[in-house]
């Protein structure tokens, strides 16, 4: 499965590698000063970094079947007749655009690019934390969301468990600050 994920993730950059200009431009709004940035160069093509990049794929991929699944169960509620708050149906939609952007930053991440994977760690780390405090206060969420939101919350703590690695931070190792005289 690792293997059919990076060969899959391979296939996706090839096609879409003539759009690298506009990518590049999307980058420098994501990246800021760092979005020149690259991972250390003796890193590129490491296989335990190719490994772990699968894995995280794998993950999202999974974060996007629970989001699609959520608007299903919601739309299948609303036709048959239950009125579900418009929390439920705007949690639906952000899900599917978080899990968008977060395979936008690993796609980049997974070519070398320093800012999408510090954007990628940063984001598994906050969006899981934010989830849980939100389906713990009462009454927001249907219980059904209140689950999904905690499996999409471990989910994204697992991305963030595989960028926290040793061999991930030694790869993207955090730049050095200016000194300012």
């Amino acid at each position: 499965m690792i293997r059919a994920m990076l060969r899959f993730v391979d296939a996706a950059s090839r096609l879409l590698a003539p759009a690298e200009p506009v990518w590049r431009r999307l980058d420098r709004v994501g990246g800021g000063r760092l979005a020149a940035r690259r991972m250390h160069p003796d890193f590129e093509g490491d296989a335990r970094l190719r490994r772990g990049f699968a894995g995280i794929f794998w993950i999202l991929t999974g974060e996007v079947v629970i989001g699609a699944a959520a608007l299903v169960v919601a739309i299948v509620l609303a036709a048959v007749g239950t009125v579900e708050p418009p929390a439920v149906w705007f949690r639906s939609i952000a899900v599917l655009a978080i899990t968008a952007t977060l395979l936008y930053f690993a796609w980049r991440a997974w070519l070398g690019w320093y800012w999408a994977y510090s954007r990628l760690r940063l984001f598994s780390r906050v969006f899981p934390i934010v989830t849980l405090v939100i389906a713990a206060i009462p009454g927001i969420y249907p219980l059904w969301m209140v689950f999904e939101q905690i499996l999409f919350s471990l989910l994204l703590i697992g991305v963030g468990d595989i960028l926290t690695s040793d061999r991930f931070r030694e790869a993207f190792p955090k730049p050095v600050a200016a000194a300012h005289d």
